[in-house]
């Protein structure tokens, strides 16, 4: 068994790469169905968020599984050419560390941002529903999950963090002379970064928000509740004439905002300016857009030399942080030294449990006098016997975990048992389905 983590992130890849690798829900999950066509790959989990696209999954070997992985990427992204220069791949204790930090969001481009831990979840649980992880990545992820808690609720890491939204509101702050207070702004998305920017414009003085959504209800909720208005989606910037920032996190798998309908708004500003701050990924603003005179585009690549400003008052508390991590990932390895023989461990228990059931049947169907109290005594007896028997060699197992003798082990106990065979009144799915969720 071998534990992978492949992927892209925000240090590795600038956005007009990692758009290419930001991948819708519904993709990610008919892609996973095909995982079962992955031979070397036994399950598997996919994080895609603004700054990220991850992999993580359970292979024979670590490096037929890498490329099996990266095939993957490929049919999921439909991308032929090699990405080779911005992936980076993780092994086994390396994957481990390297998802208790993105789910700590000690490695987001904010740190301490609170959005990560959801998506982690968001991920692992599709991944569950589709039927692609089993003991060793729900062992993990729930774990992983843990430990981004712990972070939270033992650290202050989050309390001076600073979002994507906040710092485009700051570039924008710094850009009017430090006042918004004459502004007006329009909104593309009506999500919960679209709130979050909404809240930190009227925070700094913005006068007027306008609100423009696919879902027109969705953009008259949202700005009603800020007192703002909602605009037409596809005449939005003709319709919000006074505004002087634009900000878009639509989540649309293409361009939002064209040059043609820029240009056509910049006729009516009489020589004002405007700024955009594409927040999203993959970007809603076609790049050609910031070659037009007066237009301004920024990026979410562009906001981090605001964040890095902000980022020294949370190192003390991600030294903390980094420290609970290390912690669950010493933990947890020494949990998974034995996870390579709990199926076994199981499938001895069953059935000697098993042989227990239908020899005490047998005995009460022959002993018609005993009563109820009497058949519990009888039932709990035989029990314990069973257990005091396992006792050794479940110890002796446990304890080769991870030596050199384990593969020795592991081939007598088949041998001796004969469990590489199902019992009388156990399928193999009933096998599957009984070990599939054995690490919840």
């Amino acid at each position: 068994m071998q534990l992978i983590a492949v992927g892209l992130n925000h240090k590795t890849a600038p956005v007009e790469i990692r758009e290419r690798f930001s991948i819708p829900k519904e993709r990610v999950r008919g892609g996973l169905i095909t995982l079962a066509g992955y031979e070397t790959v036994s399950e598997a989990v996919v994080l895609s968020t603004c700054n990220r696209s991850e992999i993580y999954a359970v292979a024979e070997d670590a490096e037929g599984g890498t490329e099996a992985l990266k095939d993957f990427w490929a049919e999921l992204t439909g991308i032929d050419e090699s990405m080779e220069p911005y992936l980076y791949c993780f092994v086994h204790e390396d994957a481990i560390r390297h998802l208790f930090r993105v789910a700590s969001s000690l490695d987001s481009l904010v740190i301490g941002e609170g959005q990560i831990l959801s998506q982690v979840k968001d991920a692992y649980a599709m991944a569950h529903d589709a039927g692609t992880t089993s003991t060793v990545l729900n062992t993990l992820f729930h774990r992983a999950i843990t430990t981004g808690k712990r972070v939270r609720t033992e650290t202050r890491i989050a309390f001076s963090a600073v979002s994507v939204s906040y710092a485009a509101v700051e570039l924008a702050r710094e850009i009017f002379g430090g006042s918004l207070d004459s502004t007006s702004a329009l909104i593309y998305g009506a999500g919960r970064m679209a709130e979050l920017t909404i809240e930190n414009l009227l925070g700094r003085g913005v006068k007027k928000i306008y609100v423009a959504n696919h879902h027109r209800d969705k953009a008259e909720e949202l700005a009603s509740k800020y007192g703002g208005k909602a605009v037409d989606f596809d005449v939005a910037l003709e319709q919000a004439e006074d505004i002087g920032i634009v900000v878009t996190s639509t989540g649309a798998p293409h361009y939002v905002v064209h040059p043609k309908e820029a240009r056509r708004a910049m006729k009516k500003r009489a020589g004002r300016s405007l700024l955009f701050f594409d927040i999203a990924v993959p970007r809603d603003v076609d790049p050609d857009v910031g070659e037009i005179d007066g237009v301004t585009v920024y990026n979410i690549d562009d906001l981090e030399e605001v964040v890095d400003e902000h980022r020294e008052e949370r190192q003390k508390e991600a030294h903390q942080a980094e420290a609970i991590v290390e912690e669950e990932v010493v933990s947890i390895l020494d949990k998974f030294q034995y996870l390579s023989f709990q199926p076994l461990m199981a499938r001895l228990s069953q059935r000697a449990d098993k042989i227990r059931r239908r020899e005490v049947r047998r005995a009460v169907s022959k002993l018609p006098e005993l009563d109820e109290t009497e058949q519990k005594v009888l039932d709990q007896m035989t029990k314990m016997i069973v257990r005091k028997l396992l006792r050794f060699p479940m110890m002796t197992i446990s304890a080769a975990a991870g030596t050199e003798r384990e593969a020795f082990y592991v081939d007598a106990m088949k041998r001796l048992f004969k469990l590489d065979y199902l019992g009388e009144a156990e399928t193999l799915g009933e096998a599957s389905n009984h070990h599939r969720y054995a690490g919840e």
